[in-house]
């Protein structure tokens, strides 16, 4: 199903990767310059909520403060009425976070984030999908701030999101377009399955909908050069990565979100071309508006189901 009415709404920044909603209709995003963001419905009031000095992604309500995944500068909170930030970790299991992206918190304080490479940071994501180095990984905080690692080997391990009843967190895999779950509980417990597999595009941020669904975003329709560039041998790879970003395989503009039950049916897809919005990277839904956020444009976007 092709997207309805969009309003794109302009922020003061480029690249707001991800966004919240609270009860009262405001937008929480963080843009490319470290800046975290708070959007009245109607677009026409933004306050600065503080500064990452890193590059904030994926954003999560945590009790009265902002969960931040912060591409450079690890897992982060900042006070919801705005302040500085604390750092919570920049490493865990013996390794520095290379590229910290997205989480999903459970209703006991649990965070469960995503480390998406072990070699390539924000500035060379792209590098990461044409090597498929497998080595984004899934790690968990509790409460008393110890931090395991759950599940290694995703390809890009990017989007975060638990099911109404907790008993797995689904990880979108965007190298492999596929939205894997790793199982909490149950006879299940400790292994690992798939909630969708072979998506049209690539998945990046994922969230789970008031409505109970898990959203799915679709930054773009898979790109032929670059299934073709994977598969070269590695000098060669390595000669594509290092041409100029204009000359690599690049996203499309068509984009889209798909809402599916907790087993995976799908329910909703809006898929297409939005005027003066791209790279669609971000989803959240209340009550039956569907929230956007972007990496490329600066704008925010909105819709109904």
């Amino acid at each position: 199903m092709a997207f309805g009415e969009v309003t794109v709404i302009p922020v003061n920044g480029h690249g707001p990767e991800d966004v919240v909603v609270d009860d009262q209709g405001r937008i929480y995003t963080g843009v490319d310059d470290g800046r975290i963001l708070r959007v009245t419905p109607d677009g026409k009031r933004i306050d600065v909520l503080g500064d990452t000095g890193g590059r904030p992604l994926g954003l999560e309500f945590y009790g009265e403060d902002l969960l931040i995944c912060d591409a450079k500068a690890g897992l982060l909170t900042m006070p919801l009425a705005g302040g500085p930030v604390t750092t919570l970790a920049t490493s865990a299991v013996g390794l520095d976070f290379v590229f910290c992206n997205n989480a999903a918190v459970a209703s006991d304080g649990t965070v469960y984030f995503t480390d998406s490479s072990r070699r390539f940071g924000i500035e060379k994501w792209r590098d990461d999908l044409i090597e498929q180095t497998g080595g984004g990984r899934l790690l968990r905080r509790t409460p008393d701030g110890k931090i395991e690692q759950l599940a290694d080997g995703f390809q890009f391990a990017n989007g975060v999101a638990l099911p109404p009843d907790e008993s797995y967190v689904a990880v979108a895999e965007t190298g492999a377009y596929r939205v894997a779950r790793v199982w909490l509980t149950g006879d299940k417990a400790g292994t690992r399955d798939y909630l969708v597999d072979d998506l049209w595009g690539y998945p990046d941020n994922i969230s789970t909908g008031s409505d109970g669904l898990i959203w799915i975003t679709v930054a773009s329709p898979k790109v032929p050069a670059l299934s073709l560039v994977q598969k070269l041998p590695a000098p060669l790879r390595a000669g594509v990565r290092a041409l100029p970003t204009a000359l690599q395989p690049a996203p499309a503009r068509e984009c889209g979100v798909r809402g599916v039950t907790p087993d995976g049916k799908l329910v909703h897809e809006l898929r297409g071309e939005i005027d003066g919005f791209h790279v669609l990277v971000g989803v959240r839904e209340r009550a039956g508006t569907l929230y956007f956020g972007s990496l490329e444009d600066n704008a925010i976007a909105v819709t109904s189901v």
